[in-house]
Formats: structure tokens, sequence, C-alpha cells
């Protein structure tokens, strides 16, 4: 058993074996039992209760159902196959509806080398995250192990009735690139481990970090005020690293926290042909960290996505509120990291200190209309007031104030409209607690409200996340080829889609370069930079009756890249691939290369 895997005594919390009688019978009238029907659920369970009393929980029902058809000797009585099952007890089908099973763990806190005025400085949280955060919660509770974050998220999404086969893993936690590369090498390592671990388990337990990682951040209290005078950047470096040192003898990294590449390739190669397979691997940095060779690493730990913040496209507003970088570091940085195929989730934030509403309009539609942007996705945060941030010594001024609630209205029905086809708006308002907000909006589902408004004033949506397949059954109508073609400065870029009735299937995002590339092995190549099928997300080889994925959707996408690479006399072409997808390329033809695959020409 490798080291760190789940110990004996981490007991799964319910055994269904005393109530294998009520639950048998419950798990076979759910033929007859539609999920939206409330009262005849109720009747259901008051028919069906546990021993003791009480009702059982839909995950106490998927798990009864696992453990009873794995066993020697599975119910007789029920035909309800696992998939009609989960389909009207899965909890929360948002969270795989976009196709893959999203896993987000955080970086343990550690010195950021930014000083952005309205940056949270909680000393128990990566920078810019707080503690009440529901994710920063989950990273707290796991004292931002790798390893225990990813194989707890795998198994709460497990229990709900979702499938993890095919994850997309989100490294957040400020700026990763300022953390040593062995640090980074270990916690990617440990990343795969966990899925490959979990994918190889029948029933999976919950797993507890050893006591000996990273020091009890959430004990710490947070102290950090702010005055006219505060150096809240250098504070909070300050006690994130003497509180690392006092905790882990001196360093800022523990012993064992560190990985060669050869341990890490090891890893990788075992989760090609896993049952819970990494296909997709997001690194969020920061535009001053992105180099040449940082791109070279962030490939080599299997990275396909960067999150950056560009948080505005005017210089001087990046002064005012201490962003560290210029708008030419920004684009800089986004072309080479699109030259080597990487998606761009970029961050843009409204309201910021020195902005108003006309500005951010202005600076809004400046993403799509200048080559040097061009983002595949956006996170559009509004500036909220966290107290100890320098912002709020702006505010106290009366320099800054947050935007009502009319005039983010406002701002968002100007812009969201703006965002074209080939780009998906993930995420409209940053999901802060609105306990931490000093002031200002306190609304995380503002993008509804946003929505709504335009609905009524008839103003249609073309982003991706607007159109996209989500939870819908497949249309009947044959999915027919889209082509929407735009410039950056890389060159020209291609999105392909799959639609059908105006429901967005798929897409194939093709890159077609100009200039010499960022790598050697690239050389007359276009390159694919993303290929997305969407709807639930189902098993590897799981029938595909009525779902977008296992169609061969992907696969056609892939055909129109190729033959419009070789139309446009290119030499090959190269994929992005993900760890996780490595054998699903080389299946239709593609070779391994140093740090992609490619198909020759």
């Amino acid at each position: 058993m490798r080291e760190g895997r789940p110990r004996a005594w981490d007991r799964f919390e319910y055994d269904p074996e005393p109530d294998r009688a009520s639950l048998v019978g419950l798990i076979t009238a759910l033929h007859d039992i539609e999920p939206a029907d409330d009262k005849a659920w109720r009747r259901l369970l008051k028919r069906f209760p546990r021993q003791g009393g009480g009702f059982f929980s839909k995950t106490e029902m998927i798990q009864a159902y696992r453990v009873f058809n794995e066993g020697s000797s599975p119910p007789s009585e029920w035909s309800i196959s696992e998939r009609e099952l989960l389909a009207k007890l899965k909890m929360k089908p948002t969270r795989t509806q976009s196709g893959v099973a999203p896993v987000t763990v955080l970086t343990k806190p550690f010195p950021c080398p930014g000083r952005c005025i309205f940056c949270p400085n909680d000393v128990r949280m990566p920078k810019s995250y707080l503690a009440d955060e529901p994710g920063a919660q989950r990273a707290a509770l796991n004292r931002f192990d790798p390893y225990a974050q990813v194989w707890n998220r795998l198994l709460a999404l497990y229990r709900m009735g979702h499938s993890v086969q095919k994850v997309e893993l989100i490294v957040l936690g400020g700026t990763w690139s300022s953390y040593p590369e062995s640090y980074q090498r270990y916690y990617i390592k440990r990343c795969f481990e966990a899925a490959n671990d979990f994918g190889s388990t029948d029933q999976p337990k919950p797993y507890t970090p050893p006591d000996d990682l990273t020091p009890r951040f959430e004990r710490l209290e947070n102290p950090l005020e702010v005055s006219p005078t505060s150096d809240l950047h250098n504070a909070y470096n300050r006690a994130v690293s003497e509180h690392l040192r006092a905790g882990q003898g001196g360093q800022l990294t523990a012993r064992g926290e560190e990985a060669s590449w050869e341990d890490l390739a090891r890893a990788q190669v075992e989760n090609e042909g896993a049952r819970c397979r990494v296909v997709g691997l997001v690194m969020e940095t920061r535009p001053d960290e992105v180099t040449p060779r940082e791109v070279e690493r962030l490939r080599r730990l299997g990275a396909t996505k960067a999150q950056i913040g560009v948080q505005s496209t005017r210089d001087e507003l990046l002064t005012l509120n201490k962003r560290g970088h210029d708008v030419a570091t920004a684009k800089r940085a986004l072309s080479l990291l699109r030259s080597a195929g990487f998606k761009l989730h970029v961050h843009w934030m409204a309201n910021l200190f020195g902005a108003d509403l006309k500005s951010d309009i202005e600076d809004f539609s400046t993403l799509f209309s200048d080559e040097a942007f061009c983002p595949d996705e956006l996170k559009l945060y509004p500036c909220s007031l966290i107290p100890r941030t320098e912002l709020m010594t702006r505010y106290e001024e009366g320099a800054w104030r947050p935007y009502s609630r009319e005039e983010l209205t406002e701002l968002l029905c100007a812009v969201l409209p703006m965002t074209p086809a080939y780009c998906r708006l993930s995420r409209v308002i940053r999901d802060i607690p609105s306990t931490d907000i000093h002031v200002g909006n306190q609304e995380t589902n503002f993008r509804e409200v946003a929505e709504e408004a335009l609905s009524h004033r008839g103003v249609p949506l073309q982003e991706i996340r607007a159109r996209e397949l989500k939870q819908q059954r497949l249309p009947s109508s044959p999915p027919q080829l889209e082509r929407v073609r735009y410039r950056t400065t890389v060159g020209e870029e291609l999105f392909l889609s799959a639609v059908s009735e105006g429901v967005l299937l798929g897409f194939c995002k093709l890159s077609l370069p100009e200039g010499p590339p960022i790598f050697d092995e690239l050389e007359g190549e276009a390159m694919i930079r993303e290929v997305h099928v969407y709807g639930q997300s189902l098993k590897l080889g799981e029938g595909s009756e009525g779902h977008a994925q296992h169609r061969g959707l992907g696969r056609w996408l892939i055909d129109e890249a190729v033959e419009e690479s070789r139309a446009r006399g290119y030499s090959g072409v190269a994929v992005i691939s993900a760890v996780g997808t490595r054998g699903y390329y080389e299946r239709l033809g593609f070779v391994r290369g140093a740090l992609y695959h490619h198909l020759s020409l």
C-alpha cells in the first residue's frame, strides 16, 4: 500500500447492512418515483424507515446500492441500474453537468509577491483567499494536504452519485509560480496519486492527513489591521513565513514536501490507465511570473489551462491598485501561454479603485477587441470591500465606493452580451461569504439577476455557458458544425462547435500559428488547444444513449480540425493533451512527444 493511502481505522460513517431489508425495499420502489415529486418521496421514505426511526438520506441509498451490488448476493428483486438510480438520487447534478468532475484544491499559505490593495490578507489562507469561503474551508480541514484534498473531494462527489472517472483538477492558492519547484512537483504528484488510489478502491473511506504536515494555520488569529501607514503585504508575508518556519524546522517547506520529475512522471503514467483520470489540470499564477521557462515547467507538471489575473486592460488602474505589473506584461504572458497551447482562463475585475461604469464597460470590450487578450474563459469579479485591505483606507477617505445594485446590474447587462461565442463566463460574482464583505454587493447569484434582466429586454447571450447542454437531454436534430474565426497575437484561432437546435454539444479550439514556435517540437504544426463535449459526465466506456458524451462528437471535431490544418499547409497537428487523455489521442493516431502529442500530415 502506498504511503499516505487511507488507513484501516478511517471508517465509512454508515454501514447499510443492518438496514438491508428497508433499503432493498426502498431502492426497489424508486422505479415509480419522480425526483421532483416531493410528496411521493416523503410517502416512500415513511414506508421504509431506518432502524430506530428516521429516514434514509440519498447518500445512504447510493452507498447501500453500491455495497449490496458488489456483495456476494446482490438483491434479486431490484432491476434498477446504477445509472437509473443516480438519475433519481444524484445530489447537486450541476457539479458535473459540463462533462467533467471539477476538483479544486488550495496550496498552503505562502509568501506572495503581490501587493494588490483589494486583496484579502487572511493569514490562515494562501493570499487572496478567505477562511470562510467553501473551498478554503475544505482545504483547511484537510491541512492543505494535496492528497487529502483530492481524495476527500472525490469521495464527496462519489457519495452524491457523480461519476469521478474524468476529473478536472484545479489548483488555486494565489501565485503558483512563487512556490519552490520541489514543492510544486510534490504537490502535483500527490494529487495524481490520490486520483490513482481512489480509482482503485471499490469502497472508498475518508482520508485523514498525517499530523506532521503543514502547521495548523486555522489556529492563527487574523491580526492584520489596516491604517494609512500599514504595510499589509509585508505583514502578511512575515506572519505566514514565521508560522511556516516555526512548524517546519525553520524551513518554508516541510521535510517530505519534495519530489523529483521522475517521481511525478511515474504518478502521471499510472494515471493514464487509472479509473479516475485527470483530464484537465488548471494552475493559477500572475502575469509577471510567466516566462518561457515557467511555461515549460507548467507543461511538464501536466497543466493544460492557466488561470491568470489580468484584472484590467488599463495601466493607470493597475498602478492605482498596486497590481505589480503593467498591461504589456499581461499581454506577453497570454501570448506565451497561448503559443504553448494553454487554455486561458482570465480574471477581470470591475469597480477597481479609479474605475467607473463607463471605463469598466470600455475596459471589458478591450478583452475581446484587442488580439492580445481574447480569453477562452473569464471570471468577472466586481471588486468587494474586505476588511484588513488597503482598499478599506481608500473607502474611509471617500476615494472609492462600491457600485450600487442598480449600477452593478447596468454593468453586467452591458458586458455579458459582449462575450463572444468562443468564450465561457465561468463565474460572474466571487463566492465570498457576506460576513466577509464590509460594504457592497453580497448577492452571489447576481449572474441570475443580470440574465433575467437581459431576458426581459430580449437580449440573447452567445457565450459558451449560456448555450452548453448542461442537464438537458440530447436534442433530436443531428448536430451541425459551426465555425468562428478570430485573430490573436499568435495567429488565427478557429472555434469549431457542434450545435443542435441552438444547444452547444461540444467544441474544438484550433490555433493556426503564424510565428516561430515557443518550443522546437511545435515547428510547422497547428495546435488543438481544447476539445470538450458537454452534458453529464459519464463513466469511461459507459453507453451514450440520450447523452452527448461517448457519441463520437470529439473525434468528429478533431477530424475537422485536422482537415483544416491540412488545407492551411501545416506539416502536422499538435495537441496539448492532459495526462488522462493521452491514451485517447494515441488511439486517434497521435504520437507522444516531449510535451505534446503530434499527428503528422
